[in-house]
């Protein structure tokens, strides 16, 4: 655009100038308040819930996700470490979770909303250290011929079944904790949020 006598380009410019910086001083002042509206990262660590896709999960596999600053474990279980719950009942200290406050829906032998589908804090209920996978059965695990699968705490030697129960006169006092969470789709567990009541 050229400039002609009817038209004061100094303006013109000025104008455009004040505009320019009018948007990008309101685009500094909105993002501090549109950030301000996300969770904190001490709000995710205090409790807010965790939104998880499950969707890539294969039988037999097991995803480690953080909530509340601990480890949660979601294990896709196969029909073989579903059976073996059955022959562990005897050997658990408290079978279907009645004796410490855990939600409703896992008092049951699976310990879950969805049988094959078992979420639980990945923390020993004696000192707080974070047992390990075993899934590997018989002495291909290590931990004898008749090892079913399931977990074993590095630290005291707790051992803990496929459904998170630990195994009678071992230092664990408690099955592993069962967080509240919710399944939003097939696909999809809400960690942290229990609409359903515990």
């Amino acid at each position: 655009m050229s400039c002609d006598e009817k038209v004061d380009c100094g303006r013109r410019r000025l104008l455009v100038t004040t505009a320019a910086i009018g948007g990008v001083g309101g685009a500094v002042v909105a993002t501090p308040f549109i950030k301000s509206m996300l969770p904190s990262e001490r709000a995710k660590a205090a409790g807010a819930p965790v939104e998880v896709d499950i969707s890539k999960l294969q039988p037999g596999e097991m995803l480690t996700v953080e909530w509340r600053g601990k480890p949660v474990w979601i294990i896709n279980r196969t029909d073989e470490q579903l059976a073996s719950l059955k022959k562990t009942d005897g050997d658990v200290a408290d079978p279907k979770s009645e004796k410490q406050m855990q939600p409703k829906y896992c008092q049951n032998e699976t310990r879950s909303i969805k049988p094959n589908l078992f979420v639980a804090v990945g923390i020993c209920t004696h000192l707080g250290c974070s047992p390990t996978e075993k899934f590997k059965t018989g002495a291909e695990s290590g931990l004898g011929a008749d090892w079913p699968g399931g977990f074993i705490c590095p630290c005291h030697g707790s051992t803990f079944d496929i459904a998170g129960r630990v195994y009678k006169s071992k230092p664990a006092p408690d099955n592993l904790e069962i967080p509240p969470h919710v399944y939003l789709s097939e696909t999809t567990i809400l960690i942290g949020e229990d609409k359903k009541g515990a």
